[in-house]
């Protein structure tokens, strides 16, 4: 009798937009389709969503700060890696190489190991209309990153936001997504 397998697990990083408060959505998306799940928040990102719920969702610590040498690695490798949502300052910053916080040295290494990466961006049109978040986003998807549709934080006219997909990003994480 063969041991049994272990889940598939996915690092979830999380940036600093109003829409991070739903980011529960994508783990519990992620849990029902069998991911075991981690969460990496940039240190800004921290802020933004219920850091308690998403620890009790997961069973884990959220990280945002490197590790100390010797200290055991908190999550185990990932098996793919889920950027969402994604600011212009984070994908800009990935895109040059620039590893100065976790959330980017952990995006730039699963490039390196060959994880697959599934992008939700949340950027407003002005910001996405800057040449270099284009050529970012060209750089990124030339390097195999899935990106999701944009998303500028839309307010629809009852006052609600418009629905961000988060099931996306594992929809782009799953062959043919």
């Amino acid at each position: 009798m063969s041991a049994p397998t272990e889940k598939p697990f996915l690092y979830v990083v999380v940036c600093a937009a109003g829409i991070a408060e739903d980011i529960g959505t994508l783990i519990t998306a992620a849990q029902d389709r069998n991911w075991e799940v981690g969460v990496i928040a940039t240190p800004q990102g921290l802020g933004f969503f219920d850091a308690a719920a998403v620890e009790a969702r997961t069973g884990r610590p959220i990280r945002s700060a490197w590790r100390a040498p010797g200290d055991p690695r908190p999550f185990p490798a990932p098996d793919a890696v889920a950027l969402a949502p994604a600011t212009f300052n984070t994908v800009n910053k990935w895109a040059a190489g620039i590893s100065d916080t976790l959330a980017l040295g952990t995006l730039c290494e699963a490039y390196g190991l060959g994880v697959p990466i599934a992008v939700l961006p949340c950027v407003n049109e002005a910001l996405a209309a800057h040449p270099a978040y284009r050529a970012s986003v060209e750089r990124l998807r030339g390097m195999g990153v899935r990106f999701g549709d944009p998303y500028a934080g839309e307010v629809q006219q009852d006052g609600g936001r418009t629905d961000f997909r988060w099931e996306r990003a594992l929809d782009l994480l799953t062959p043919g997504g």
